[in-house]
């Protein structure tokens, strides 16, 4: 329960990762708020959390609602998870104005708005930690993604830039870049074979990642152990953003 007595955030808790991170953060102890749009999704999950025997509850959050921001980022957190995102796969060229917009407004300046209160009421009280939910893309380019890929690395030069400007105030700011995890944002894409077999000749562990992956170490990022890592952006992507692999084997 290395989380016990913490107050803990989690936006976008609905569904996928963040879901898995909210009900990881709240068996550690955290009195944990889910936060999405689809409030009865969250309020199924908190239910079951409490029926556990640990601290949740729903939240409604809409991050093209300014209001519903203001409200969300009212009180004291101990740690903040900015999982909340979307995306739609298409040539760049193709992308709408308002296609681009709502990505904007979701993976961004949703996030950017609800980080600068809680953050500052963190920096004011002397603690917090905040985990950012990034991408693969925010460190490698890869085709049709590009409204979102444009998000994903601005929420790692966010982070970067907040460690350094909230570390004197004793807040640690991380960022988490998932590789190739099955969430309902892309399940149906991975169900192609042809993705499969390019993903078992791409990566070093060749399976696919699933979000309970990525929620220990959303938890470690949160807790007292993480206390001297600040402004990095870790990788939990089965190796694809740091090595290659091929079809050679040696003889001896």
């Amino acid at each position: 329960m290395i989380l016990a007595g913490k107050t803990c955030l989690v936006a976008g808790a609905s569904r996928g990762i963040g879901l898995a991170i909210a009900q990881a953060m709240a068996r550690a102890g955290a009195d944990t708020t889910l936060a999405a749009r689809s409030l009865p999704a969250l309020q199924q999950a908190a239910a079951a959390l409490v029926e556990e025997g640990h601290q949740a509850r729903a939240l409604h959050l809409d991050f093209t609602s300014a209001a519903s921001i203001a409200a969300t980022s009212a009180g004291n957190y101990d740690i903040l998870v900015n999982v909340a995102g979307t995306n739609t796969r298409k040539r760049f060229e193709t992308y709408t104005p308002e296609e681009a917009a709502h990505i904007w407004q979701t993976n961004l300046h949703g996030i950017v708005t609800l980080t600068q209160t809680i953050g500052a009421n963190m920096a004011a009280r002397g603690r917090g930690k905040i985990v950012n939910i990034g991408s693969i893309t925010s460190a490698l380019g890869l085709p049709y993604l590009s409204i979102y890929a444009m998000t994903k690395s601005a929420i790692a030069g966010l982070t970067r830039t907040l460690a350094a400007e909230w570390g004197k105030h004793n807040v640690q700011v991380n960022c988490i870049a998932p590789g190739f995890i099955v969430t309902d944002l892309n399940r149906e894409m991975w169900q192609s074979p042809v993705m499969q077999s390019w993903l078992r000749g791409a990566q070093a562990n060749p399976r696919l990642g699933t979000p309970e992956d990525i929620a220990p170490v959303a938890v470690f990022l949160a807790g007292p152990g993480s206390d001297y890592v600040t402004g990095q952006t870790i990788h939990v992507d089965g190796g694809y953003a740091t090595t290659a692999v091929w079809p050679f084997e040696p003889t001896a």
